[in-house]
């Protein structure tokens, strides 16, 4: 089974609330909310990636000495398997800003069970509602 490397964090402001973000129609998984990433490029870090996503999908800027590493996710999908590493980042430089027409929450992290996510994620919100 091929695995997929995909990097994704837990953007957290000032109130330590979480960022989620929906994922559009025309995507696997619409509908679902998420924590911002996407995929780990050839000869990419998956803090290089997370850097990359969130200029792409969220206009802001950040830094590898701001990507904290929390835990991670390793989850059978029917035709592979999702390995995550999830970080967390509190600095952030920009305005955090849909830029590819998903809807954004920010969520406690005791409320974030409300939200259906892919079954990838959920492991992870334990991890946060302990951290936070």
């Amino acid at each position: 089974m091929k695995i997929v490397l995909v990097s994704a964090v837990a953007l957290i402001d000032p109130d330590g609330r979480v960022l989620l973000a929906e994922r559009p129609e025309g995507k696997s998984m619409a509908g679902l909310w998420e924590f911002p990433g996407g995929k780990v490029e050839p000869g990419e870090t998956p803090e290089a990636a997370l850097i990359r996503e969130l200029h792409e999908e969220l206009g802001i800027q950040t830094w590898n000495s701001c990507l904290a590493p929390l835990s991670f996710a390793s989850h059978a999908y029917e035709s592979f398997h999702l390995l995550m590493p999830l970080f967390a980042c509190r600095k952030w430089q920009g305005i955090v800003t849909p830029r590819e027409g998903q809807r954004l929450a920010w969520v406690r992290a005791t409320d974030l069970r409300r939200y259906p996510m892919p079954p990838a994620d959920l492991p992870l919100i334990p991890v946060l509602q302990m951290w936070l």
